[in-house]
């Protein structure tokens, strides 16, 4: 008999009252088999686990991730409690579940040794329906899921020579969840949201390249023009929780969820995905891709291909062949492509400053590469808009240098119009160039949040408030949970301004402060509307925090000349009114 060692998270669980379910139930045994069948099985596969064996009223699981073991652990109890919700009470099953992470030795394709002993002496701590887990899972899950615990204390457990400490998970709903907005209207269209797949790899390193892979697929779903698909900045707010599918459907509006992983390992890779039906929990689809890192575009385009056959059978098969189209020739470009994407989604200034260094490499290795050159232009424009560091002349040319050839060369790529159309209206003040870029980024993709929510801002500037409010309303639609939504947010109050519309410009821009009290640009909007509603108090308040985050903006001459450049005459003098009338000085 062969034996190894081996750290592992282990899941205990038994049924509560086992006796008593048989002994009054002669169908018990049949039910826990459907149970296990239905719901546990395949929520162990789902999560990488090992059942390593079973009893009568019992099980025991291996998984190689503490995360993957607390999530298979939350989805079952959850999955009993609403089987449960219409069983009488005399009949319900009830799971007691323990949680460990701990040294096994494995024989023969069974398991011993304490991390096995600890894990059933915290199951038998646990109260029926609920999840008891020691202080390691506890550290290991802090921060990586959206779950909370209760410190139970040092636990003398039997037979285990040391104090253990334990938690108790907890599984009731928040107390805030009568106040969750109610859940959004499904769009008229099949409605698909692509939730981060799990990083495979065992290195951690390797999550940028998981994350791009579904960024990869976003656009490809989006290129379908048949299709709703919610922005990658929505749908990455769920990263690292115990996803509920049916919840995702409702706080994003949608039918349709994408879930699955990623393994790269050498020149290979492999990804798996599942599509499922947000209404009711069932799996509609599932398939694993596998081939060479050469082969990577051509998989995410099968991907796209396979959910797009699920979703709608009847389109012509011509909509479906080729959802994207390979970026680049070289992987090493693409690779710190995606690196770079990766740091931009921070929203920071030191991860704006990285991925202009990443999307350098990546030029100097393919110069033709218009996503990378059109990156580093939007990165400059990040950096001068939001005071992010010094930023010079020769800055500003390189990153207009950048967007004309990113616009030049990169005809069929969203992000490269977006990106490079941006900087062209907000650095070389060509607003219609740089609109028309834009434009032309969304009729290749149709779903891009960003793209829309730019093309909102230059409306806007060129004193269209009806189009900016419409562009502004999708960005927010097709991506409501997204972490910089306070851009849009505060866009909507300037259209308002605009329209002449002062209380909605005040209820938006207050929506954006809230999100980011350091969004100087929106003071300026809330206090001219204010200045129009005469509501003065509000007005100095927002002028007082303008000037504390831009003292140049502190009179009517510096803030017309910061602006003039920005804005139409017309859509400016609106703005200047409103902000004379709120008492801003002259000089």
């Amino acid at each position: 008999m062969s034996q190894t060692r081996r750290l592992a998270a282990i899941l205990a669980a038994d049924v509560a009252g086992y006796s008593r379910l048989i002994g009054a139930d002669e169908e018990g045994t049949g039910r826990i088999r459907a149970l296990r069948a239905e719901l546990i099985d395949p929520k162990i596969a789902a999560h990488n686990g090992r059942l390593v064996k079973t009893t009568g009223d019992g099980l025991l699981v291996e998984f190689a991730s503490v995360v993957d073991a607390l999530r298979c652990a939350t989805e079952v109890q959850a999955g009993m409690a609403e089987r449960n919700a219409t069983t009488p009470a005399d009949k319900r099953i009830e799971f007691r579940i323990g949680l460990h992470q701990g040294d096994i030795v494995v024989e023969d394709g069974d398991i011993f040794g304490d991390g096995v002993n600890v894990a059933a002496r915290l199951e038998g701590l646990a109260e029926p329906g609920r999840i008891c887990v020691s202080a390691r899972v506890q550290e290991d899950a802090v921060g990586k899921l959206d779950l909370t615990f209760d410190d139970m204390g040092d636990q003398a457990l039997r037979n285990i020579s040391r104090p253990v400490r334990a938690y108790r998970v907890v599984m009731e709903r928040r107390a805030d969840a009568a106040k969750e907005p109610a859940p959004l209207p499904l769009p008229d269209k099949p409605s698909i949201a692509a939730l981060p797949f799990q990083n495979m790899s065992g290195d951690p390193e390797q999550d940028y390249f998981a994350d791009g892979m579904v960024e990869e697929i976003i656009t490809a779903l989006s290129r379908i023009r048949w299709l709703f698909v919610i922005a990658r900045n929505s749908t990455f707010t769920y990263k690292g929780q115990a996803v509920d599918v049916k919840q995702v459907g409702r706080e994003l509006g949608v039918r349709y969820v994408l879930e699955g992983s990623v393994r790269k390992g050498g020149s290979r890779v492999r990804i798996t995905a599942q599509l499922i039906d947000a209404a009711t929990g069932a799996y509609l689809w599932a398939d694993r891709f596998d081939g060479s890192l050469e082969d990577v575009f051509d998989l995410q385009d099968q991907i796209a291909t396979s959910v797009a056959g699920v979703i709608e059978p009847t389109v012509r098969a011509a909509e479906m062949q080729r959802a994207g189209r390979k970026p680049t020739a070289s992987l090493d470009a693409y690779d710190l492509y995606l690196r770079a994407r990766a740091e931009v989604s921070k929203d920071t200034a030191a991860g704006a400053s990285e991925a202009i260094a990443l999307a350098n490499y990546a030029i100097a290795i393919d110069p033709s590469y218009a996503p990378a050159a059109a990156m580093v232009g939007f990165c400059r424009q990040q950096q001068r808009l939001r005071g992010w560091g010094p930023i010079s002349d020769a800055d500003v040319a390189e990153a207009v240098g950048l967007a004309r050839t990113a616009i030049d060369t990169g005809k069929d790529d969203p992000y490269a119009l977006w990106m490079g159309g941006w900087v062209l209206a907000t650095m070389a003040f060509e607003h219609v160039a740089g609109l028309n870029a834009i434009e032309r980024s969304l009729a290749l993709s149709p779903n891009s949040s960003v793209a829309w929510m730019f093309c909102g801002f230059l409306h806007g500037f060129a004193n269209r408030p009806g189009p900016a409010i419409d562009a502004l309303e999708r960005s927010i639609r097709l991506s409501p949970l997204d972490p910089v939504r306070w851009g849009a947010d505060g866009g909507l109050g300037f259209a308002y301004l605009l329209a002449g519309r002062y209380e909605e410009a005040i209820e938006w821009a207050d929506r954006a402060l809230h999100a980011n009290p350091k969004a100087t640009f929106i003071y300026g909007c809330k206090a001219a509307a204010c200045g129009y509603l005469d509501r003065g108090d509000e007005a100095r308040e927002c002028i007082r925090r303008l000037s504390e985050f831009v003292p140049g903006f502190t009179t009517i001459t510096r803030f017309k000349r910061a602006w003039e450049k920005f804005c139409s005459p017309t859509a400016l003098d609106i703005y200047i009114d409103g902000l004379r009338k709120a008492g801003l000085p002259e000089e």
